[in-house]
C-alpha cells in the first residue's frame, strides 16, 4: 500500500512482540481454566520463569546454530538446519517450563543479528527463497483452516447465532476501539520524549500516520492458531467452558479485521495522503551505492599493488568497480557518465536477451537427452544444473 518504511517497521515489530506476549498469557489463562485454579503470584512467577527460560534457551541455541552452520558450509545443509532449529528451540523451552514461542523468536533474532556473512551469496539467496515458500504455505494453510472451521463454528452457534454474533460485534468494537485509545496517548508520549524531530525515528510523525497504524491492526494467523488450540475438555473431563463461543468470537474478529479493515486500508492510505518517503529511500540508496563503489575500487587498488594486471583487464575492472554503484543508484553519477553507463546497459541487455535464448536452446537439448536410451539421468541432471547456474549469472 506504499506506507513509509517507519510505519512498516513499527507494525511488524508490534505484531511480532504482541503475538509473543499474547501467546504467553494465553498459556497461563488456559492452564488456569483447565486446572480450575488460579493464583496471581503463581501466575506472575510462571510468566517470569517462562520468559527467562525462553530467552536463555533461544540465545544459547542461536549461538550453537551459528557454530554448526560454520561447520556445515553448504547452503542446502544450512537452510535445512534453520528449518529444524525452531522446532528444537520450541520443544526444549517447553520442556524446561519456558515459552516455546518466545524461545523461537530469540533464536531467530540472534541468528539474524550474527549470521550476516557478506560473501555467503548462495546461502542468502537460497534461504530467502526457501523461507518465502514456507511463509506462503503456512499462511495458506492457516487461512484454509479458517474456511474448514467456519462450518463447525456456525454449527456450534446454531440456535444462538444472533446472540453470539452480537457478542462477536461487541468484542470487535472493543478490540478496534482499545487499539485507538492506547495509540493516541502512546504516540503523543513518544513525540514528547523525542523533542528533536527526526524522521528516521520509528514513531508516527502525524495524526494521519497514527490513524493508519490504528486501522492496520488486523488479526490473523496467531489468532487462528490460538482459537483452534483451545482444549476440548478440562482436567476433570468436563467440556472447556465457553469454547464454542470463544472460537466463534475469535473468528468474527479475524474475519472483520482482515476482510473489512484489510480491504479498506489501501483506500484509507490514499485518502489521508500517507505515502512512502521515496526521497529518503533514494538518498539512502545513493549513499549505499557510493559506499559499495568506493569499497570495490579500494579492493581493486590493493590487488593492483600486489598483482601485475594487464592494462586492458585493469581498465575493464575499473569500469566494473564504477558500475557496482551505478547499477544500484544511477543518480550517483554525472550526466556524461550516466549516458555512457546507459549505453553499456543497453548493450548488456541485448547480449543478455540473446544469451537467454541460447541457454534456453541448450537446456532443451540437454533435457531431451534424458529420455534417450542409454542416457544416465545423473549426468544429464549435472549438466543441466551447470547450465542453470550459468543462466543465472
Amino acid at each position: 500500500v506504499g506506507l513509509p518504511r517507519r510505519l512498516v517497521s513499527i507494525l511488524e515489530g508490534e505484531g511480532l512482540f504482541n503475538d509473543v506476549t499474547a501467546i504467553v498469557l494465553y498459556h497461563v489463562a488456559i492452564a488456569a481454566a483447565v486446572s480450575g485454579t488460579f493464583s496471581w503470584p503463581e501466575a506472575f512467577g510462571l510468566l517470569v520463569l517462562s520468559a527467562v527460560v525462553a530467552v536463555v534457551v533461544g540465545v544459547a541455541l542461536g549461538w550453537l546454530t551459528i557454530k554448526l552452520m560454520g561447520l556445515l558450509g553448504d547452503a542446502t545443509l544450512q537452510v535445512g538446519l534453520t528449518l529444524l532449529v525452531p522446532f528444537v528451540s520450541y520443544v526444549l523451552a517447553e520442556e524446561l517450563m519456558g515459552s516455546g514461542v518466545l524461545a523461537v523468536l530469540m533464536t531467530a533474532m540472534f541468528l539474524a543479528e550474527h549470521t550476516a556473512d557478506a560473501d555467503d551469496v548462495l546461502g542468502r539467496l537460497t534461504g530467502r527463497t526457501f523461507w518465502d515458500i514456507v511463509d506462503t504455505l503456512v499462511t495458506g494453510i492457516a487461512f484454509g483452516l479458517i474456511g474448514l472451521e467456519l462450518h463447525n463454528v456456525f454449527g456450534t452457534a446454531d440456535g444462538r447465532l444472533l446472540e453470539t454474533a452480537g457478542w462477536g460485534l461487541v468484542v470487535v468494537a472493543v478490540v478496534v476501539g482499545v487499539r485507538l485509545l492506547y495509540l493516541l496517548p502512546a504516540t503523543w508520549l513518544a513525540k514528547r520524549l523525542h523533542t528533536r524531530r527526526d524522521v528516521s525515528e520509528e514513531i508516527p510523525t502525524s495524526w494521519r500516520e497514527t490513524v493508519i497504524m490504528w486501522w492496520a491492526g488486523m488479526r490473523g494467523v496467531a489468532s487462528v492458531a490460538l482459537a483452534l488450540a483451545i482444549p476440548l475438555e478440562t482436567d476433570d473431563g468436563k467440556p472447556f467452558p465457553g469454547r464454542d463461543e470463544i472460537v466463534f468470537i475469535a473468528f468474527s474478529v479475524i474475519m472483520v479485521t482482515l476482510v473489512f479493515q484489510g480491504l479498506t486500508l489501501p483506500w484509507l492510505v490514499r485518502r489521508l495522503g500517507v505515502r512512502a518517503d521515496t526521497d529518503a529511500e533514494a538518498a539512502l540508496e545513493k549513499d549505499l551505492a557510493v559506499r559499495a563503489a568506493k569499497a570495490a575500487r579500494e579492493r581493486l587498488k590493493k590487488i593492483e599493488e600486489t598483482e601485475d594486471l594487464p592494462e586492458d583487464v585493469a581498465d575493464r575492472l575499473h569500469r566494473l568497480a564504477y558500475d557496482v554503484g551505478a547499477r544500484i543508484s544511477p543518480e550517483m553519477v554525472d550526466d556524461e557518465r550516466r549516458d555512457a553507463y546507459a549505453r553499456r546497459v543497453e548493450r548488456f541487455q541485448v547480449v543478455s536477451r540473446v544469451q537467454r535464448e541460447m541457454m534456453s536452446a541448450a537446456r532443451h537439448a540437454v533435457l531431451s537427452a534424458r529420455s534417450e536410451p542409454g542416457a544416465d539421468p545423473e549426468v544429464v541432471d549435472r549438466v543441466l544444473r551447470q547450465l542453470d547456474v550459468r543462466s543465472l549469472r
